[in-house]
């Protein structure tokens, strides 16, 4: 009950703007968020990177409501390209397609996603496109297939609750696509997605060993033991490469598992984002891990 509240407080305005005014939230918000402004995001690439993590980063806003908003979003992200690529290289950025207009006109966010890969590639840097609730699921997964034969490293986050997440993934003909599993942390009905816990953590390890077997480069967003733990065993079991896969998780959780899965040769890349708007990213975050809650709780009432 308690991560369902959250998701549904994730949906709040009114409750945003309040949290997000409160200066008693600043030192819960600074543990997953790298800061408001790239060189911020960039000091925080740099310590990552000396760790043997890499990163995706990832501009804090989502579900535009006006084109301009969306462009300059993708302005954004293609400003930050250059200093990327040249302080980190390998790393990717993160982008929510609602964030690039997907809602508004899915032509114009098809185009403003063309742009920032043709931009990505002549830097070096790899994309990575968010799945997001339901509502733009289909239109999220008909554009990125709209792009893939013309940037067939891009990566697209599927989630494993989705009861629509196999015949996706099966769609795929001509191009393999590279995802990001993870389990999916948005607001969906039963008959969208499961809602049982350990069923989730079920479907994620089969989609795991589907993954293994049947794509290119698979990434693995998780910080669950036993989902990691399945990972590296079906990769073993597979006879595959500790390189050929990538285990991502998110900036501030479970900080040493990171290193000390670098420091056994696995591919480890931080989902690192910065920017103001993040409210509904900080209060998924709480969803996913409710023992994060009292900390925030805390933080509200200065305590």
């Amino acid at each position: 009950m308690p991560s369902r509240l959250l998701l549904v407080a994730s949906e709040s305005q009114k409750l945003g703007a309040m949290v997000s005014r409160s200066p008693l939230t600043r030192g819960l918000v600074s543990r997953y968020v790298a800061g408001t402004t790239l060189d911020d995001a960039m000091a925080v690439t740099d310590q990552l990177r000396r760790q043997g993590l890499e990163v995706s980063l990832d501009l804090l806003g989502e579900s535009v409501t006006d084109l301009a908003d969306a462009e300059r979003a993708t302005q954004e992200y293609i400003e930050a390209l250059p200093a990327l690529a040249e302080r980190a290289p390998g790393s990717s950025v993160s982008v929510k397609l609602s964030q690039l207009g997907v809602a508004v006109d899915q032509r114009a966010c098809a185009q403003n996603l063309d742009k920032l890969l043709v931009a990505a590639d002549e830097h070096g840097v790899l994309v990575e496109v968010d799945m997001e609730a339901s509502s733009v699921g289909k239109a999220i997964l008909e554009t990125f297939r709209a792009v893939l034969p013309r940037h067939q490293q891009t990566r697209i986050a599927m989630q494993a609750a989705m009861r629509q997440t196999l015949p996706d993934l099966q769609s795929f003909q001509e191009v393999k696509p590279r995802i990001r599993l993870v389990k999916g942390a948005f607001l969906e009905s039963l008959e969208t997605a499961a809602q049982d816990k350990d069923e989730v953590t079920a479907r994620y390890k089969w989609f795991t060993t589907w993954a293994l077997e049947n794509l290119p480069d698979p990434a693995f967003g998780t910080h669950d033991d036993a989902c990691i733990a399945h990972v590296r065993s079906e990769a073993d079991r597979l006879g595959i490469d500790r390189r050929a896969f990538e285990f991502q998780m998110l900036y501030g959780v479970r900080r040493q598992l990171q290193q000390e899965l670098a420091r056994e040769g696995y591919r480890v890349r931080v989902y690192l984002p910065y920017g103001s708007q993040w409210y509904p990213y900080l209060m998924r975050r709480m969803a996913e891990r409710p023992a994060n809650l009292l900390l925030f709780l805390r933080s509200l009432i200065g305590g």
